[in-house]
């Protein structure tokens, strides 16, 4: 599936990367970093078109996440 522009979320980060766990947490979608690991193994999250379950998953610049029917795209500051 292709997403457009509209459709994706885009979250601005400082410097070269994010973990995963810091990503769900910094873009509200879990209320604690402890909750990454549990919500990682029970929702499909997808990174780049690949489902991921490590929290320590750096993302960088223009990568795309996708948690259920939402897309975030990770873009600089």
């Amino acid at each position: 599936m292709k997403d457009t522009l509209a459709d994706v979320n885009k979250i601005a980060i400082e410097g070269e990367c994010i973990t995963l766990g810091q990503f769900l947490k910094f873009a509200r979608i879990i209320e604690q970093g402890g909750m990454a690991k549990s919500f990682l193994l029970s929702h499909d999250v997808m990174v780049g078109g690949s489902k991921e379950t490590r929290r320590g998953r750096k993302l960088r610049p223009g990568d795309v996440v996708r948690v259920g029917s939402d897309a975030y795209a990770i873009v600089s500051r």
